[in-house]
């Protein structure tokens, strides 16, 4: 299967980027180096390409109806100019995917949404809407626009000068999950205050066709995923496919650490699975971990007791550019589950010492 190219791919290319392959899509990984963007992130201000996410738009008269029996959040407190973070769950109350719901302006007097899938789960989300919508009888319009939009993130405690110095409006007063449309090198942009990094920050979607236009009009360092996935990692923000994944790795929200987008007040595929979840606990709950003895953690490294017995297992990791250690996320029985005990990694064949962190790594 070929893979996805963003719009700016030769824009990239041109400007030296590495890429990597990430969810079918072919993204850049790092442009000049990952501890140079991270850097920049985290005191001044990086833009990232991220258009590999999804963007998927509903609307009609059971919008509201289609979106909250398949999102696990509230959407009918969303107001338009409004977003929330929620995940699609299945009927057994594992994690599809995670997603940011954002609520339009009316169309024709009634409800519209934009919800942004992962890297790669576009259209696998557009057949588990269409889907349900059919089985429900609902009436419910679901584009899948991915290919109109090209996405870019602005982050960084910098990023509010450099956004409201392009943009034909004061963006800079939108809240966080907060987002409006506003035009920036003469391009009509929807601009929203959320972001992957931990940082203050803005994610812009533009026109496939006039990308470079507003890519160009930001003066910052470029930052590739490889930056973007330090910078989440420190902040313990779950990568799709990675951190939860519906075959390779089920988890319920509840498992994940992301129980806060369960309103069990509404009613949507999997609850009544996490109802019972809820009631009775979890074996597993998501950690950080950093490690004492020298090593860097990786996905799947085994966590195990001072008998050897395996209690877990990381599903990320990395060196932390901002700490200089080595941090790492995963899944670890409950009763080990402590900030501040230790835990022993099985770094290639040999037991490494760290210690259970509390969330996130870098205070913000």
């Amino acid at each position: 299967m070929a893979r996805r190219q963003p719009p700016l791919a030769e824009v990239h290319a041109a400007d030296g980027a590495s890429v990597t392959e990430f969810g079918s899509w072919e993204m850049p990984v790092e442009f000049d180096s990952i501890r140079t963007e991270h850097a920049a992130v985290r005191k001044a201000v990086g833009i990232f390409d991220v258009s590999h996410m999804g963007e998927i738009e509903v609307s009609g008269p059971d919008a509201t109806a289609l979106m909250g029996r398949l999102t696990t959040n509230d959407i009918e407190v969303l107001s338009p100019g409004e977003a929330q973070y929620a995940c699609v769950t299945r009927e057994d109350g594992v994690i599809l995917d995670d997603t940011v719901v954002y609520r339009l302006p009316d169309r024709d007097g009634q409800s519209a949404y934009l919800f942004i899938p992962n890297a790669g789960h576009d259209t696998q989300l557009e057949e588990w809407w269409v889907e349900h919508r059919e089985k429900w009888g609902l009436t419910a319009t679901v584009d899948n626009t991915t290919t109109e939009w090209a996405m870019f993130a602005v982050q960084g405690p910098e990023s509010p000068e450099i956004v409201a110095a392009v943009a034909d409006e004061s963006v800079t007063e939108l809240g966080r999950f907060e987002h409006t449309t506003a035009e920036i090198a003469g391009v009509g942009c929807r601009i929203a205050r959320t972001g992957y990094t931990g940082e203050d920050g803005f994610e812009i979607l533009c026109p496939t066709d006039v990308a470079e236009e507003v890519w160009t009009a930001f003066d910052c360092q470029p930052c590739g995923l490889g930056a973007r996935d330090t910078l989440r990692t420190e902040m313990g923000f779950l990568l799709s496919g990675q951190d939860f994944d519906p075959e390779a790795e089920p988890r319920t929200p509840y498992e994940a650490g992301v129980g806060f987008v369960v309103d069990l007040d509404t009613e949507f595929v999997g609850r009544d699975a996490l109802v019972d979840q809820k009631e009775t606990g979890t074996e597993q709950t998501f950690v950080g971990v950093t490690m004492l003895d020298r090593g860097v953690p990786r996905g799947g490294y085994p966590l195990v007791d001072e008998e050897g017995e395996a209690i877990g297992t990381l599903t990320s990791g990395t060196m932390s550019p901002t700490l200089n250690e080595g941090i790492g996320l995963g899944y670890l029985n409950v009763e080990y589950a402590t900030p501040g005990e230790s835990v022993d990694i099985v770094v290639r064949g040999s037991e490494k010492r760290a210690e259970i962190t509390e969330l996130p790594f870098v205070s913000k």
